[in-house]
């Protein structure tokens, strides 16, 4: 009997350090995924800011002003049909 209450009590111990070892873990895991995340957000930021850079294209900027030429004609015609 002597031995079962020594095999419980020393079980008891042995827990207590473990479990003490998880939160370490569990802290660094933690950690380390805040970290994983904030590289994740500013690698998302500075890709972002460097595709926005680009120089504009001239083909862009042609069809640019041919839409906002279409886009006076029809008004211009609306306002034809108006009067």
């Amino acid at each position: 009997m002597t031995d079962l209450t020594e095999m419980s009590t020393n079980s008891g111990h042995a827990q207590e350090p473990q479990s003490a070892q998880h939160q370490g873990v569990d802290g660094r895991v933690v950690a380390l995924a805040v970290i994983v995340a904030v590289s994740a957000a500013a690698a998302f930021v500075v890709a972002r800011s460097l595709l926005g850079r680009r120089a504009p294209d001239p083909t862009s900027t042609r069809i640019q002003s041919l839409i906002d030429e279409a886009n006076q004609l029809l008004r211009s015609l609306d306002e034809q049909k108006r009067d």
